[in-house]
């Protein structure tokens, strides 16, 4: 059984994107899913115009998870320059309108700014203060990209965490999971590294010392995935010691994109190269306590 973290859907899908494709319908999405024993699935909104050709409602995620209410789960999207562009905007405001609406969580937060932003601080100090996890994309740089601004070594993320400690902090994107490998260039942090993953990473010292840091491994933008499938060796222990912080992700935003986490997870589990308990927790046990449905029917 699996639990999804992370796909998005439209109803309005609106302009292809320039390399080609468009969003999955939601009808796409559970044809793709029910089949592999996805029961639940989160869907997040893309409100930020970074990423963005046409900004989504979160009203239009609620109505397409009302109509699928035993299969999809809804995120918010809280852009920081919301209400007022400002750092002392009330955007909890935002978020319990929200929470009342079925939202479990935020993300995927892909706005341009850095970590230590003021208005991007103000989004986690209200995150906290409302219970809710935040899914968030890194970029490398300012422009040209959508995601946090972060610096090789991940200072402005060990920041966050630091500052926010009660805060479910929940990693993703090609410039977070290349920061496995502790010998990674400024030239490979926005790419899929291949080969044996080197001591020292930024993202094992975090994940070790920061205990509300978890991790997506969606596989369709290919970083979390490529993370524990570039050095099998690596990546089984790596599953094994955050067993309790890693959550199964596809990162849906195109009908062709392919499920390759599902097989390697029922892989590793079937030859025991990880234990059956990190194989349930990380495919859906660890969703069902970060989405607070422990207890529910999944």
């Amino acid at each position: 059984m699996f639990i999804d973290i992370h796909v998005h859907t439209r109803l309005f899908p609106g302009p292809d994107r320039l390399g080609g494709g468009n969003y999955a319908t939601p009808e796409e999405i559970v044809a793709m899913l029910q089949p592999h024993g996805v029961k639940r699935c989160v869907i997040l909104p893309g409100v930020n115009p970074e990423c963005a050709y046409v900004p989504q409602s979160v009203g239009e995620v609620v109505h397409i998870c009302e109509q699928y209410p035993d299969f999809f789960i809804p995120f918010m999207n809280v852009d920081p320059r919301q209400v007022s562009n400002s750092p002392d905007a009330d955007l909890g405001h935002i978020m319990r309108f929200w929470k009342a609406r079925g939202c479990r969580g935020i993300g995927e937060v892909c706005a341009n700014l850095r970590f230590d932003d003021p208005l991007m601080a103000n989004l986690f100090r209200h995150a906290e203060a409302e219970g809710l996890p935040l899914i968030f994309h890194l970029a490398p740089g300012d422009y040209g990209y959508y995601g946090i601004r972060e610096d090789l070594g991940l200072p402005g993320l060990e920041w966050a965490l630091r500052q926010f400690p009660n805060l479910t902090i929940i990693g993703h994107s090609q410039p977070f999971w290349a920061e496995i490998s502790g010998d990674l260039t400024e030239e490979l942090r926005n790419t899929y590294p291949k080969g044996k993953v080197a001591p020292g990473g930024a993202v094992v010292r975090l994940f070790r010392e920061c205990p509300n840091l978890y991790g997506d491994l969606s596989p369709a933008a290919g970083s979390g995935f490529n993370a524990i499938a570039r050095d099998p060796e690596f990546g089984y222990g790596f599953l094994e010691e955050f067993q309790d912080r890693l959550l199964f992700g596809t990162d849906i935003c195109d009908p062709s994109n392919k499920l390759t986490l599902i097989d390697w997870l029922n892989d590793a589990v079937e030859q025991g190269n990880i234990s059956r308990e990190a194989y349930e927790k990380v495919c859906w046990r660890n969703a069902a306590r970060v989405l607070g449905m422990e207890g529910e029917a999944v």
